[in-house]
C-alpha cells in the first residue's frame, strides 16, 4: 500500500530475521531478498535490528576476556565483516531500496575506513531513492560491549524527513532508557521512530511502548531472531554464547525476537511476534502522531522550558584536529618525495 496523499497511511516493516553468521556478503544478499519480499507485501518503510550486519555479538557477554588472543581474532573478522560508507556492500543495499521503492534502516558495526581499527554500533538510514540520508552511531555501549564499540557524538541524533514516510529517526538498545537523549528526539519532531534491538524482552517492550507514548510517534522495536542452528560450530567463542531474552520459543532459541509496531498511544498495532523468523507489517497513519498531541506534546505544550533547559552539543568529535598554522608553502603535498626517498 503505498501513501496516500488523502490520508497519510503506508505500510512499515520490522524485519525479524537471523543474519548470517559473521559474514557481511551473505547477510547482505539475505538483507535484499527480505527487502523485496516486504516491498511485494507493499512495506515502504523496512527496518532491521541492531548490528544486523554482520550480527549481535552474542558472545560478549560470556568471554568478556578482551585482551585475550582468542578474543583479538574474533574482533578482527567482525572488523573484516563490518559495514562501510562508500563501500560495495553499503552500495548494493541501497540499490535494493532504490529498486525496491522503501526507506530502509539496518543497524550494522561500522567501520569508518579500512584502517580505522575501532568499529561502532551504527543504524544506516536509507531513503526510498537508494540515497543514504544519513548514520546514527550509538552512544553509549552497555557493559561488555564496550569492549567492540567505540562511543557516538551528538552530531548523529537524526530524525529525517522523507517524502513518502514522515519524519523518521532512530535509536539504539538502551539508549532508550537515556532520559535526555529520548527529549532531544522527541524535539526533532519524529513520526516514526525504528528502536533497534538485538532482541526484545518485556524491559525492551517497555521501553519502546513508552517511547511511542512520550513522543507521540509510531515504534517499529525491531529485533533478531536468531538459533543455535545459525551459529557455526566452529566459531572460536561458541561456548561463550547463552540465550538472552523472555520471550519463550525453542530451548535452542539464542534470540527468541519479540519484534513489532506500536502506535503513538503506546499500544501495539503489530505484533508483537517471537520464536521465529518473520516480518512484521503494520500500518502508520501519520495524521495521528498530530492528533494524540493534544493529549501529550512532551516538547511542547506539556514541558517547561522557562524550569529545564537541555543544551546538545550536536558537533562531530573527530579523533584530530588537523588544523595548521604552517605557512602555506610548507603544507604542501610531500607525497612525490617520499616516493622519490622509497
Amino acid at each position: 500500500m503505498a501513501r496516500s496523499v488523502k490520508d497519510n497511511t503506508y505500510i512499515a516493516a520490522a524485519v525479524q530475521a537471523a543474519p548470517v553468521f559473521m559474514d557481511i556478503d551473505a547477510t547482505i544478499d539475505k538483507g535484499i531478498r527480505l527487502i523485496h519480499e516486504a516491498a511485494k507485501e507493499g512495506a515502504t518503510l523496512i527496518a532491521f535490528p541492531e548490528t544486523w550486519v554482520p550480527t549481535y555479538p552474542l558472545w560478549i557477554f560470556g568471554a568478556a576476556n578482551w585482551g585475550d588472543e582468542v578474543s583479538g581474532r574474533v574482533y578482527r573478522r567482525l572488523h573484516e565483516n563490518a559495514l562501510m560508507i562508500g563501500g560495495k556492500p553499503l552500495e548494493r543495499l541501497c540499490a535494493a531500496a532504490a529498486q525496491a521503492g522503501a526507506m530502509v534502516v539496518i543497524g550494522a558495526s561500522e567501520k569508518l575506513s579500512p584502517k580505522s581499527s575501532s568499529l561502532f554500533n551504527s543504524q544506516f538510514f536509507i531513503s526510498d531513492k537508494g540515497k543514504l540520508l544519513g548514520v546514527h552511531r550509538k552512544l553509549m555501549p552497555t557493559y561488555t560491549e564496550r569492549n567492540i564499540w567505540a562511543y557516538g557524538d551528538g552530531s548523529t541524533l537524526h530524525a529525517f524527513d522523507t517524502d513518502a514516510q514522515g519524519r523518521v529517526g532512530g535509536l539504539i538498545c538502551w539508549e532508550h532508557w537515556m532520559p535526555l537523549t529520548r527529549f532531544a528526539m522527541h524535539a526533532k519532531h519524529e513520526d516514526v521512530h525504528v528502536a533497534a534491538w538485538p532482541e526484545l524482552p518485556e524491559e525492551h517492550h517497555l521501553a519502546s511502548r513508552h517511547y511511542a507514548f512520550e513522543g507521540k510517534c509510531y515504534v517499529i522495536c525491531v529485533g533478531s531472531y536468531q538459533n543455535t542452528c545459525h551459529i557455526p560450530v566452529d566459531f572460536e567463542l561458541i561456548d561463550a554464547i547463552g540465550g538472552m531474552g523472555d520471550l519463550g520459543g525453542a530451548a535452542d532459541d539464542i534470540m527468541p525476537g519479540g519484534s513489532g509496531i506500536i502506535g503513538p498511544d503506546g499500544n501495539w498495532v503489530a505484533g508483537p511476534v517471537a520464536g521465529k523468523e518473520a516480518i512484521i507489517y503494520g500500518e502508520i497513519d501519520l495524521n495521528r502522531c498530530i492528533e494524540e498531541r493534544l493529549l501529550l506534546d512532551s516538547v511542547g505544550h506539556y514541558n517547561r522550558p522557562d524550569v529545564f533547559r537541555l543544551t546538545v552539543d550536536n558537533r562531530p568529535r573527530a579523533a584530530v584536529d588537523w588544523s595548521s598554522s604552517l605557512p602555506a608553502h610548507m603544507g604542501e603535498d610531500l607525497s612525490a618525495t617520499d616516493a622519490e626517498m622509497d
